[in-house]
């Protein structure tokens, strides 16, 4: 009696990982299902006031990080404003987020930047943990196919050319071991929605974290994005971004992709085409013959951009990890 009662009580332990736009919106939703939540968040970011706070202050860049932990964040909408309110004026201000400037501030005061995010994450009342793939900066390069070599996180979507590789500086880079103890410890492994080179290769090309993932016995996702990114994924279908993965880490690691199969406006189509962007198509046969199980639906909502609905999408990945776990019994 005692074991099913506590069975019925434990709380799924889910590892997110990725960096990005994408994946703040997609633990927007998570946040509010029954879910232990640690977010591992790549710390190749080298543009703009990450880029900026990296190399003058010579920390993990804090951007990623930031808008994981406003996502995550239980506070009142102004002060994920205020969290996220850049300076556009100033002399050394202008450019920067408040929040990069806070985390910044949390290294200098608790000694270390790992114990700044936790400290700022336990003022925000953050849902779940959010901790750096790496205790240390890495630096981001990617080979072309013309052979030429892109260094920069920031350079390489811009770089005009495709890509053929990518790879990470310092190669044997430790990763943080609270992120690796959480992926060992997982009922569940996500890993997107993201820039798939800028965002999520550099967290899977650090080594103990991709060993780790492949010898998990969690449930596997993989989120696809929805429209492919100029510079990174163009012309890519869903398959191609699982073998760019598999062609990196050397194994196939998914068990579940979740995609969009919902219609998008011609409209929305052609403003993201002006843009160099185009919608991902499903090429499910590809796909399901390399062992990957599909789930598609229409998980898009569009405002000002093309986003996830991440009510949507999170009521998916809790339904496969619910399901998961009642196996597992």
């Amino acid at each position: 009696m005692t074991d099913a009662l506590e069975r019925e009580s434990y709380t799924p332990r889910i590892v997110v990982i990725g960096g990005g736009t994408g994946l703040s919106v997609m633990l927007r939703g998570l946040k509010h299902k029954p879910m232990d939540i640690t977010a591992v968040v790549t710390v190749a970011d080298d543009g703009g006031s990450s880029g900026i706070l990296r190399s003058e202050l010579e920390i993990i860049p804090p951007g990623d990080i930031r808008n994981v932990l406003t996502a995550l964040a239980d506070v009142e909408p102004l002060l994920g404003k205020l969290l996220e309110y850049r300076f556009d004026k100033g002399n050394g201000l202008a450019g920067h987020s408040l929040g990069n400037l806070m985390l910044a501030a949390m290294r200098d005061i608790t000694g270390d930047f790992v114990t700044g995010v936790r400290e700022l994450s336990r003022v925000l009342a953050v849902r779940g943990r959010v901790l750096p793939a790496a205790d240390e900066a890495i630096v981001l390069r990617a080979e072309l196919m013309d052979g030429s070599i892109v260094e920069g996180e920031s350079k390489i979507p811009k770089a005009g050319g495709v890509i053929r590789r990518v790879m990470i500086e310092p190669r044997d880079v430790k990763a943080l071991p609270e992120a690796l103890e959480a992926l060992k410890n997982a009922d569940a492994i996500l890993v997107g929605p993201g820039s798939l080179y800028t965002s999520i290769m550099p967290n899977l090309l650090v080594p103990e974290i991709a060993e780790t993932i492949v010898q998990s016995k969690a449930l596997k996702m993989f989120i696809c994005n929805v429209m492919t990114q100029p510079g990174e994924t163009d012309d890519y279908k869903v398959s191609d971004h699982l073998k760019a993965i598999r062609d990196h880490v050397g194994h196939s690691l998914f068990d579940y992709v979740i995609v969009n199969n919902g219609v998008i406006p011609d409209a929305v189509k052609r403003k993201y085409a002006d843009k160099g962007a185009e919608v991902v198509p499903l090429d499910l046969d590809a796909v399901t013959q390399e062992g990957y199980k599909v789930i598609a639906d229409k998980l898009v909502l569009f405002r000002t951009y093309l986003r996830h609905d991440a009510e949507k999408l999170s009521q998916h990945i809790y339904q496969l990890v619910e399901s998961w776990m009642f196996k597992k019994r």
